[in-house]
């Protein structure tokens, strides 16, 4: 299995990036917009607090998500992704289209995070 961590591959390289767990879960949610952490926490049922801080942590230094902080009372974080978060996004539909071509699958069975009120 040495092939996986060839680092000039440049599909090892991103498969690298998104094989974490939960990390192309929290690309999709983001993928619709910004949004706050107990929205993604919501939206991602089962996965704990920790380890979203941690995916997002590592996303944000990968460069594909990043944290918006508001000077508000209480303050208010968000997230997004960048340009170079927005360019997985059609490994993810392509990834969608996989499931309902040929595993028969509608459509994920998470539903948006309802905005929360401030």
């Amino acid at each position: 299995m040495s092939a996986i961590s060839n680092s000039r591959c440049p599909v090892c390289r991103t498969a690298e990036i998104i094989s974490g767990k939960w990390t192309l879960l929290v690309i999709r949610d983001l993928a619709d917009g910004s949004a706050r952490f107990c929205e993604l926490e919501r939206s991602l049922e089962g996965i704990s607090p920790r380890t979203l801080s941690l995916r997002l942590r590592a996303l944000e230094e990968q460069g594909i998500v990043e944290r918006h902080t508001f000077p508000e009372v209480p303050p208010r974080v968000e997230y997004s992704l960048t340009p170079k978060g927005e360019a997985l996004v059609p490994l993810i539909e392509d990834m969608r289209r996989y499931g309902r071509e040929y595993l028969g699958v509608d459509d994920c069975a998470v539903t948006p995070a309802e905005p929360v009120a401030a």
